[in-house]
């Protein structure tokens, strides 16, 4: 006999892998908490309370790790809003809390796209707003004072704790519960997650992601149980996401793609049946509920597989019921003839709907996914957004690090026991890495799914080595060998600390990427002076505070539509084009001005009825996301119209086919309302010690054209870093004069 309490250290590292404590209970006989004081009571708790606390422990930590750390952005500069998007996300927001939920549906937005306008009610996805709004009023409701900018500031943090929980619930009905637990660990700091959830991102991917693994937990359980109870919920989930971002076409797609793989595998059963059908008539029935989606779940092609799928499911359903009531031979000759029908049916009228224009084709984004060089070939103002390209490799390592290495080890555990829900999880695995290589934006997406794998992964590793482990004989202080397995305990020892390295590497990642780049609001810029310390530059503040104040009300300001929810929420101003990109003849006109020359641009500008224009420059400071590196955007777009047909791409390089601002710089650029903007006055300015005046800090060249005069705009306003230059619009020549 030896003596258990010698054996805590190994009893506690099985408990610690495994969170099997009743295993542990009866493996070793020795409570989980002896070292604890009496007083505490805890060595009268029974093994499974003792279970149940330590769960609670594990994930009240990492939900509160995951708010945490997001908060860097709020302790390095203030609470403010980050990014573009948000801020028009934050001024609806605004506007709801303080007009209400009808006056808010029907709102006309003057101030955007002039002359156009815009309706708000049915051109958004409203689930954010309405999140932020009922959080402000309850909190209103219980005496907690608080801005609704605060809200709008905090809430993805807040929901990144939540899905925390809803991650734990959905690994451990795919697994068990120390899988949900390390996943949970996991997705509380994957920068994938973490890119789009900071403090300040208010935006839609922020409770966007929470509610698609809600959706997909609920899913999990219908498919187990085979409930319409658990089926109602998962509905109500997938009506929640629908209300909340565009991205619920990938649950849309991927839960019919699971019923059709179980019905190829011959695993389709009442429970899937029962499932799927109640998801999809409650879920589009609720989903054509949101103005912005309408009658897409019925018309568009998008949402055409998951109609055919329900199809599916009641033809196999019926199927069944004529094989039950017919004698094979009976049944082979009707199916035979029915499966003609169907088909010749189902292709006919498909194709009849679709000339007629019932069904609606594929959108631009769509064909982008299945074709990365789509966009860029024939749609400009998509191919033109950064979070649009390809995702890099490095970027993959960079947002998820380890669980890169350990996802495919997920994979393979989960085929090794394949079950429904296995094959969804495998599903939703594969599908997501795709199209996160395809797009940039989309590794929100793959960041859940890899979380949850690598969950498995580190449960299932160790699992199997901390059971290798020898154990000591207290009798003869000698360790058990097994001799069919000398080195077993080497082997073992060596896993797991090699496995305990890689998520010590993969926490230090995970913080150091989101303090250092997925905290800094694009509003707010910052620098490292030689000596260590930072210097601000909040020069975007700066100038809509100058255009709040020093212009009239109903001034109409002109500038590429990356800045034009800003203009709208903090200067408010009316604009032309703002981050909505719905009119791409109206964006192509701004393209247009920005590319032409003077007189031509200055016809634009009196056309639109323009009061000022804004542009960002980062020549003097080196702020490389400037609209001259954006300026080839510009063109590309201004010449996708009629209108702009004469704008070429290849005019604005020199004929060896550089993009250049020196003087080797084609004429046509060199001339162009847009250089002329940025660069005005910028011939007289000194950079950098040992450089010519007008030199570039961005481009890393001096400038081609110096000395020219501004003829149809002055300068109003230069912020005190160069980065905002506004300019306003000269009037027409009095002609009596």
């Amino acid at each position: 006999m030896y003596d258990k309490k010698d054996h805590f250290p190994t009893i506690y590292k099985f408990c610690r892998s495994q969170f099997h404590f009743v295993q542990a209970q009866r493996r070793f006989g020795f409570t989980i908490f002896p070292a604890f004081p009496k007083w505490l009571g805890i060595y009268r708790i029974s093994i499974e309370k003792q279970e149940t606390l330590l769960k609670l422990i594990v994930l009240s930590a990492a939900a509160i790790l995951s708010f945490s750390t997001r908060l860097f952005a709020v302790l390095r500069f203030e609470s403010v809003i980050h990014e573009f998007d948000p801020y028009f996300n934050f001024r609806s927001t605004k506007y709801l809390a303080q007009e209400g939920f009808y006056s808010f549906h029907n709102w006309f937005d003057s101030r955007a796209w002039y002359p156009l306008g815009r309706i708000i009610g049915g051109t958004i996805y409203p689930g954010l707003m309405v999140t932020a709004a009922a959080l402000y009023h309850v909190l209103h409701a219980v005496n907690i004072t608080i801005d609704v900018r605060e809200v709008c500031v905090f809430l993805a943090p807040l929901f990144s704790s939540l899905t925390v929980l809803v991650t734990y619930y959905l690994t451990k009905e795919l697994k068990d519960v120390g899988s949900g637990l390390v996943a949970a660990a996991m997705i509380s700091i994957v920068p994938g997650y973490i890119s789009r959830s900071v403090a300040g991102s208010y935006d839609n991917e922020g409770i966007a992601i929470f509610c698609m693994l809600l959706t997909y937990y609920m899913w999990v359980k219908a498919v187990k149980t085979g409930s319409l109870f658990w089926s109602t919920l998962c509905a109500l989930a997938y009506f929640y996401m629908v209300s909340s971002w565009g991205g619920y076409v990938f649950l849309i797609n991927l839960i019919p793609l699971h019923v059709l793989t179980l019905m190829v595998t011959g695993r389709f059963s009442h429970r899937i049946y029962v499932a799927y059908s109640t998801v999809y008539v409650l879920g589009t029935i609720l989903s054509m509920q949101i103005s912005f989606v309408g009658f897409q779940p019925v018309q568009s092609s998008e949402h055409m597989a998951a109609f055919g799928v329900f199809g599916l499911c009641q033809i196999h359903a019926f199927v069944d019921y004529l094989r039950s009531k017919l004698t094979q031979q009976q049944f082979d000759a009707l199916f035979r003839f029915l499966a003609t029908v169907v088909v010749v049916v189902s292709v006919v009228v498909g194709a009849a709907l679709t000339a007629l224009g019932k069904i609606s084709p594929w959108t631009g984004r769509f064909y982008s996914l299945l074709d990365p060089s789509y966009a860029k070939n024939n749609i400009p103002i998509i191919a033109s957004v950064s979070e649009h390209q390809p995702t890099s490799w490095s970027s993959f390592y960079f947002d998820l690090q380890i669980l890169v290495l350990l996802c495919p080890v997920g994979l393979y555990f989960c085929f090794s026991k394949l079950n429904d829900h296995n094959i969804f999880i495998i599903l939703y695995g594969v599908t997501s890495v795709y199209f996160a290589g395809v797009m940039v934006r989309l590794m929100l997406v793959l960041a859940p799914v890899m979380c949850v794998l690598s969950g498995i992964a580190v449960t299932g590793i160790l699992s199997v080595y901390m059971r290798n482990l020898d154990v000591i004989d207290t009798k003869t202080r000698k360790k058990k060998v097994d001799t069919s397995y000398p080195v077993k305990n080497e082997i073992a020892t060596f896993v797991i600390l090699m496995m305990t390295f890689f998520l010590i590497t993969y926490t230090f990642h995970s913080t150091w990427v989101t303090a250092e780049a997925y905290s800094s609001p694009s509003i707010v810029l910052s620098a490292s002076q030689h000596d260590g310390s930072r210097i601000i530059f909040d020069d975007f503040r700066e100038a809509y505070y100058w255009l709040r104040q020093n212009t009239p009300e109903d001034a109409k300001v002109m500038s590429w539509w990356d800045y034009g929810y800003q203009i709208t929420a903090m200067a408010n101003r009316t604009i032309l084009v703002d981050n909505n990109t719905w009119n791409n003849t109206h964006i192509s006109r701004v393209g247009q001005a920005m590319s032409s020359p003077e007189d031509k641009a200055y016809e634009i500008m009196r056309e639109l009825d323009v009061s000022y224009v804004l542009v960002i420059f980062g020549g003097l400071t080196g702020y490389a996301s400037d609209d001259i590196n954006k300026f080839l955007w510009m063109v590309r777009i201004g010449g996708s119209t009629d209108k702009g047909s004469h704008i070429k791409e290849a005019d604005y390089f020199t004929p060896q086919g550089e993009f250049r601002v020196d003087r080797e710089g084609s004429p046509v650029l060199l001339n162009c309302l847009m250089y002329k903007m940025c660069y005005y006055r910028f011939g007289q300015v000194y950079t950098e010690q040992g450089k010519p005046s007008g030199y570039d800090r961005v481009r890393n060249a001096e400038i081609g054209n110096k000395d020219f005069e501004l003829d149809v705009l002055e300068e109003a306003y230069t912020t005190e870093h160069w980065i905002v230059r506004i300019y306003k619009v000269k009037d027409l020549n009095n002609r009596g004069a």
